[in-house]
């Protein structure tokens, strides 16, 4: 473990239009990339949101989009972009978001960041992408509590005590692996996004979130994904 002591700008954001079918929560649209408004910074008061925010990961994107909000409060999602053009095409300015979500899991507790870029250059529309941060304990926020840090590549997680820190966030990156884009671990900080947490989105958010086709991109923190997701990134 490497620990950094610079900090970073926040960068990038919003996004999508095009119309789709009701939800049960009433009707939510699918709309240009450019057009979602994403959350400002929004996580539940107490130690939660306290360890939600100490452990929040700066991330360097060195190819590809950037990230940006998924869906807004009324339960619009972003259509994404072709996979067409340059990897970065019409996708490099946007404030982002990123999403947070935590459980205890056996004994450790876990606390999954994610982002959603457009596409992923080189492979597919929509990508979804993110890093689980393994604590000793869910009640305290040093640097010394973090077990590993496990970004997400290709469908799996990649556990390591090999990170770098700034503070207490680890230093994550966002690039091209192959074909297709993934997360790593980086001594380069980079940029925080506004983080909202999966407890403070709106029902029609996360109900969006649960059932929206993201094709390749599968959301990893919703109902369906999150446990099965922490049981993946074993060490």
């Amino acid at each position: 473990m490497t620990i950094l002591s610079t900090f970073s700008p926040v960068v990038l954001g919003l996004l999508c239009a095009n119309a789709v079918n009701a939800g049960p929560l009433g009707s939510r649209a699918v709309i240009p990339h450019t057009s979602v408004v994403g959350f400002p910074e929004s996580v539940p008061t107490g130690i939660v949101g306290q360890v939600y925010e100490a452990y929040k990961p700066y991330l360097d994107v060195t190819s590809g989009c950037v990230p940006y909000p998924a869906v807004d409060a009324e339960g619009n999602t972003s259509g994404g972009l072709k996979n067409a053009g340059a990897e970065n095409g019409d996708c490099t300015n946007s404030t982002g978001q990123v999403y947070v979500r935590g459980a205890q899991h056996g004994n450790y507790y876990g606390v999954m960041y994610a982002w959603y870029m457009p596409k992923d250059g080189g492979a597919h529309r929509h990508d979804w992408e993110g890093v689980i941060v393994w604590l000793n304990s869910g009640t305290s926020t040093s640097a010394s509590n973090i077990v590993q840090v496990c970004p997400s590549a290709h469908g799996d997680w990649l556990c390591s005590t090999g990170y770098t820190l700034s503070g207490t966030s680890p230093l994550i990156k966002y690039y091209k692996n192959g074909l297709s884009h993934s997360c790593g671990l980086t001594n380069v900080i980079g940029v925080q996004q506004p983080m909202v947490s999966w407890e403070t989105l709106p029902a029609a958010a996360q109900n969006a979130l649960e059932t929206t086709d993201f094709g390749s991109g599968v959301v990893p923190f919703n109902n369906a994904k999150f446990d099965g997701n922490l049981g993946k990134a074993t060490f």
